[in-house]
């Protein structure tokens, strides 16, 4: 197989065996994403939600009529090519776990029902101060945080070494963390490590498995709010280590919702006085987010988004003093059954009021596990691509996207997925839309905007 070429550099082939190792390998997202994995690698389900399995690329000019497929266009690893496993603090099966979790039925689990009991944890790093509403039976014991980081670098090269693969990944599936904010001993890796052996309270467990991957040349994905990889001990040693990075809390419902309604409004001029939201939900992540410090973490990155995308400072007359709420409750009989509630309150010509309500009935982890799946294959691409560090191309799948210091990161979910596409033609060597056609300049910017 030949090498693909970008900006000069080959990307190597995806050939043999990708590891996905999950944090929170039990959990709902994560069996979700499994499942539906091994029943679409079987031909058993399609990958819905997911860009890479489904979605289109349009190459050169609009007229010249070139749409592949991602998957055909892009060097992807191949669904069948996954080898999962992960860590979690209940030792259960996986299929045990997608049972307990009630996201599929039955007759969804059955025909994978084999493959699922086969994946089991390891031993999980955990510490309940910092996910109060959750305990752990299935852990690891160390003096020092840098003793359970040693201990992590061990499972990813056991894993590998186990299941003879070429490549790993690992995906951050677990709880939200307590509010962390950033401090000295996260500026750099010399304090960072520093900090580790010293057990520092500001070093939360999903650290320990960013510092592991890295350490190991292994991609890091993290799907929950949680400050994580996102310090720049971590993202500079990212960088020198040429590890792809990206982050942070999976894009799904409600603030999926607001990245395509915010721009509208601000694309039309039209003014924000409120913009109100409520979620109930019942599934591990709602009780984890009954817990204040938790629920802090997820609602800075919640309320990150309008301001990102209407731009107060530039538009002062318009969103210069919107109210913007997020609640979040728990609500058990509602499972992973999402309600999330939301209610806008814009006003038009002549300041004249007017109303918006959106009820999205979601599935939480329905929505995640293709882009659990997109991220991780997208990794996967970026480190065969030698793209190391913070991976802003991906921004598309994120709440509150990563970002190089002094990035204004983008929120505008079309914009986000112009940047994502033009990043894999420019992988390709193929040109970047400008929804300019050399055919008909005058007319042809509109129609463009159709076929992104």
């Amino acid at each position: 197989m030949n090498n693909h070429k970008h900006d000069g550099r080959a990307i190597a082939p995806a050939t043999g065996k990708l590891g996905v190792l999950i944090v929170g390998l039990n959990g709902a997202v994560a069996t979700t994403f499994i499942a539906g994995t091994l029943s679409i690698r079987r031909h058993l389900a399609k990958p819905i939600g997911s860009l890479t399995q489904l979605g289109t690329i349009r190459l050169g000019k609009r007229h010249e009529n070139r749409f592949p497929l991602i998957k055909d266009f892009v060097p992807l690893a191949d669904l069948k090519d996954i080898i999962f496993g992960g860590w979690d603090i209940r030792d259960e099966d996986c299929y045990q776990s997608a049972a307990y979790a009630k996201v599929l039925e039955e007759r969804d689990l059955a025909p994978v029902r084999e493959e699922l009991e086969r994946i089991r944890p390891m031993r999980a790093v955990f510490d309940q101060n910092y996910v109060k509403r959750l305990s752990g039976t299935w852990v690891k014991e160390g003096e020092t945080k840098f003793d359970l980081a040693k201990q992590l670098r061990r499972d990813i090269v056991s894993f590998k070494e186990a299941h003879n693969l070429s490549r790993m990944v690992v995906l951050w599936c677990g709880s939200t963390e307590i509010y962390i904010a950033p401090s000295d001993v996260h500026s750099d890796l010399t304090k960072f490590e520093k900090g580790m052996k010293e057990n520092n309270a500001a070093i939360s467990p999903s650290m320990l498995y960013a510092y592991a991957a890295i350490s190991e040349g292994v991609p890091y994905i993290n799907g929950a709010p949680n400050l994580t990889v996102d310090t720049p001990a971590l993202m500079n040693y990212a960088e020198a280590m040429g590890v792809p990075i990206t982050g942070k809390d999976f894009k799904t419902g409600q603030t999926l919702i607001k990245t395509v309604l915010a721009p509208m409004l601000k694309a039309r001029m039209l003014g924000l006085n409120g913009w109100f939201s409520s979620n109930i939900l019942g599934n591990r992540d709602g009780e984890v987010l009954d817990d204040p410090e938790s629920f802090k973490t997820k609602e800075t990155s919640k309320l990150s988004v309008l301001d990102g995308v209407l731009q107060p400072d530039l538009y002062p007359e318009l969103y210069g003093n919107y109210c913007h709420q997020v609640h979040i409750h728990y609500y058990p009989p509602r499972g992973d059954n999402k309600e999330g509630w939301d209610n806008i309150d814009i006003f038009g010509w002549m300041g004249y009021p007017m109303q918006l309500k959106v009820n999205f009935l979601c599935r939480d982890s329905i929505l995640a596990a293709p882009v659990a799946l997109d991220l991780v294959l997208f990794a996967d691409l970026a480190q065969r691509a030698k793209i190391k560090g913070v991976q802003e191309w991906l921004s598309f799948y994120w709440k509150s996207p990563m970002h190089s210091p002094g990035v204004t990161p983008e929120h505008d979910l079309f914009i986000q997925l112009m940047k994502l596409k033009n990043t894999l033609r420019r992988m390709m060597g193929e040109d970047l839309v400008t929804h300019v056609d050399e055919k008909n300049e005058e007319t042809s910017q509109m129609e463009e905007m159709l076929y992104l």
